[in-house]
């Protein structure tokens, strides 16, 4: 949901409570004159595997850690950077995310559905464990990605790392995409998708109250799935074209045209 909108939302609550106690006249909400759209002025950015690949590559340390783990469980960036050691549990290969984290100041997850346990796959896992292992802040209730220039007391602060360490290793790896931390949300969700995971599954993957909001903001229709599901109804259609027969000479020519030989 776009920025301007929930605050749209968030005001005509407000003003609703104003009303109910008598504040305001009654069935006056100013607000329902405020006309917002809820349509997106841009398409959200999605990473190939390859592209994630490559970025991955150029990046050390946590930052590579980072990355991997919120590509590979689509972690709001708030919940990513407020983890803590004690919610990562090695032996179940499992996360707990408790509590967010914004400009430093820590609060409650967004929703219920936030708050359910997410899975950890064994690669992973074992990246994580080894940046532990590295880590001078290590103990149950270090946070994962402490910052050393707070002496461990804060995590680092999301929108610097973005543009410091993470959109130059984009750049170095020819990435020419507006990275951003909902990007690899983004990319987990599409990529789900893409691979034909069960909608439900990916619901709770991300976490979300209703699979709705998954598959109208989150998830983008790959251009060649999109190609494939095509050329099926294109093969229910003309079956005999489809399935492989010459082409009428217009069609052929066409074709060529269309897709010269190298």
């Amino acid at each position: 949901m776009p920025p301007k909108l929930k605050i749209r939302n968030l005001m005509s609550v407000v003003f609703n409570h104003a009303i109910r106690y008598e504040w305001l006249e009654q069935g006056k909400n100013p607000i329902t004159f405020v006309r917002q759209s809820a349509q997106r002025k841009k398409i959200p950015e999605v990473l190939e595997p390859a592209e994630v690949q490559n970025l991955l590559s150029q990046l050390d340390s946590c930052f590579r850690v980072m990355v991997l783990l919120d590509v590979t469980t689509g972690l709001r960036r708030s919940e990513l950077f407020a983890l803590k050691w004690l919610d990562i549990n090695f032996s179940n290969l499992t996360m707990n995310v408790a509590r967010s984290i914004y400009r430093q100041v820590t609060g409650n997850c967004k929703t219920e559905a936030s708050r359910k346990p997410v899975p950890l796959a064994a690669h992973v896992a074992a990246d994580l464990w080894l940046w532990k292992e590295k880590s001078p802040y290590s103990k149950p209730n270090d946070w994962v990605f402490a910052s050393p220039h707070t002496n461990g007391e804060y995590p680092f602060w999301p929108d610097i790392v973005l543009a410091k360490i993470i959109r130059p290793a984009a750049q170095r790896a020819d990435v020419n995409k507006q990275i951003g931390w909902h990007t690899f949300r983004h990319t987990f969700s599409t990529l789900l998708i893409g691979n034909g995971e069960n909608v439900k599954v990916v619901q709770e993957l991300m976490r979300h109250a209703s699979s709705r909001c998954t598959l109208e903001v989150y998830s983008q229709a790959k251009i060649m799935a999109k190609r494939e599901a095509q050329q099926r109804i294109v093969q229910m259609v003309l079956p005999e074209e489809a399935n492989g027969c010459e082409l009428p000479i217009p069609y052929a020519n066409a074709a060529r045209s269309l897709n010269p030989p190298q």
